[in-house]
């Protein structure tokens, strides 16, 4: 067998003009950071819910409120900044399994349910 590989003539190369690069803006103490401008640009995320995780609500009679869901919208934030992909999130008697890079509840359980079980591909915990 033969590994090598022939080509008849070099490949042309022609990377053309090159595009105008972007000067980087000079910081000054009147400007706003970055941050503070993509955080007002970027519209607020919430909690999306699987479908697995609305018949787990539904089946285990699990209803949350508004605080519940603020606190739950809080505590994702809090694991992204600490690079967290997959969280379990125990909010009061309720047990919620969440991808935080999808921002979506992904299972959910009540206290009963909890007993016995083994939660695996989390990388952190909240508790509330």
């Amino acid at each position: 067998m033969i590994d090598t590989i022939y080509f008849p003539e070099p490949l042309p190369i022609n990377p053309g003009p090159k595009p105008a690069q972007p000067q980087p803006a000079k910081q000054g103490g009147t400007q706003p950071a970055f941050a503070t401008i993509l955080d007002g640009k970027m519209p607020t995320q919430g909690i999306k819910f699987s479908q697995h995780a609305q018949e787990r609500l539904r089946a285990r009679g699990i209803s949350l409120n508004e605080t519940d869901m603020k606190r739950l919208e809080g505590a994702v934030d809090s694991v992204a900044q600490k690079g967290g992909r997959e969280s379990l999130i125990m909010l009061g008697d309720a047990a919620l399994v969440v991808s935080v890079k999808n921002r979506t509840v992904i299972t959910a359980m009540d206290r009963g349910s909890m007993q016995g079980n083994v939660f695996t591909n989390i990388d952190s915990a909240v508790v509330f």
